[in-house]
């Protein structure tokens, strides 16, 4: 079993403890320590595990040990990301819930993913370092995705599609077939994209129209 740990004690990194047990009830992989995260007092339990520091106590971090970053928002996940890849001491190991229907045709998935229970992921599909796919996403075929995106719970992404980097996209959100998400942008909740959206934009309704920009 490997040592664990899981960055962000909050909401989302609960139910990540919850999907390391799920995995281990299926075969024993994982020896979760605890839980790091900034806004938490060490020590403090949560669900029945420490929070053992912050980030930076895992930048010195001197044993081999496997972190699971648990936060959503992807400029977020990439900074910290940067911050302890640097640590030759830290693996970053792709959790996916026992129950994930994975096509065995040609689908990669990078490291660091995080991809919860009841997804289908079909074939011919290419997923990026540190995505989350949150609880019942469908992602269709010959789909890529890119690094660092998170989609949250009931995402539906038709076939062809391409996601660049960085993209968030919000719950029961739909993206039709043969469309391409620029990199950065934020899909807002319930939102069904049935055009090609550019890059930095934040887009909302049905169909998804971009209603501002940003950096």
């Amino acid at each position: 079993m490997k040592n664990i740990v899981i960055i962000g004690a909050g909401g989302f990194g609960r139910e990540v403890k919850m999907l390391i047990d799920q995995i281990n009830l299926v075969e024993k992989k994982f020896n979760l320590l605890g839980f790091y995260d900034d806004n938490i007092s060490i020590g403090t339990q949560v669900n029945g595990y420490p929070v053992l520091g912050g980030v930076n106590d895992l930048m010195i971090y001197n044993n081999e040990i496997s972190v699971v970053i648990s936060i959503a928002d992807p400029k977020i996940k990439f900074q910290i990301h940067k911050s302890l890849k640097i640590n030759s001491n830290i693996s970053f190991p792709t959790l996916i819930h026992p129950n994930v229907l994975i096509g065995t045709d040609s689908v990669l998935i990078g490291e660091g993913c995080i991809i919860c229970a009841s997804n289908i992921i079909t074939v011919n599909i290419s997923i990026g370092n540190f995505v989350i796919l949150n609880l019942f996403c469908t992602t269709g075929h010959d789909t890529v995705i890119g690094d660092y995106c998170s989609f949250m719970p009931s995402v539906n992404i038709s076939g062809e599609v391409v996601i660049e980097d960085l993209v968030y996209v919000g719950t029961g959100a739909k993206i039709i077939n043969l469309l391409k998400i620029g990199n950065s942008t934020i899909i807002g909740a319930g939102a069904v994209v049935s055009k090609t959206l550019p890059e930095k934009c934040t887009a909302v309704g049905i169909p998804a129209k971009p209603i501002k920009f940003h950096e």
